[in-house]
């Protein structure tokens, strides 16, 4: 175990931003355009729920979210290493900040940032850089839908039963407690 708690975040930062890439490229190898593209399934947003336990996953996210996107193989590639991991950056601040609100003991709020921050974020990205023509708020919405609908579907499907798992196995003490 690392004594150091500066050592610990920057490792525990440097795993989440492999992983959250390693994920996400092998998905597009596996299923191209599954998790770049406007209707996307990004499993690698697993992830965001490790800010519920560490503060170590706020900048992992967001340095994973530029390495996935480096090499994107949509055309939003350039745009989306800016505002992609802005989204994250935005999603995971505000799930650890909202990390012990919980109804049932489910953090609902920490589930619903993801789909929130990139659905704005990336919707408007797909809208201004993408659609030709003026930006028109009813395409906006359609697109900010989109992607926020992917992404709760991730954290839902995914993300819930994965926090239910590090808790109940007590691995957010042994693994994220400095």
């Amino acid at each position: 175990m690392l004594k150091n708690k500066g050592t610990l975040y920057l490792v525990q930062a440097a795993v989440i931003a492999a992983l959250y890439a390693a994920l996400t490229y092998a998905q597009n190898l596996l299923i191209p355009g599954s998790a770049s593209m406007a209707i996307q399934f990004r499993v690698s947003e697993i992830l965001t729920m490790l800010a519920l336990f560490t503060p170590a996953a706020i900048p992992g996210l967001t340095i994973g979210c530029i390495l996935a996107n480096i090499s994107s193989v949509s055309i939003l590639g350039p745009y989306d290493m800016i505002f992609g991991s802005l989204a994250s950056l935005g999603a995971a601040a505000a799930i650890y900040l909202l990390r012990n609100a919980r109804i049932f003991s489910i953090p609902i709020w920490s589930v619903l940032m993801p789909a929130i921050f990139n659905g704005v974020i990336v919707g408007w990205e797909i809208e201004f850089f993408f659609i030709e023509g003026d930006f028109n708020f009813i395409s906006f919405l359609t697109q900010a839908g989109c992607v926020a609908l992917g992404e709760l579907a991730v954290c839902v499907i995914l993300g819930i039963p994965l926090v239910k798992m590090i808790e109940k196995t007590k691995l957010d003490k042994r693994i994220f407690a400095a």
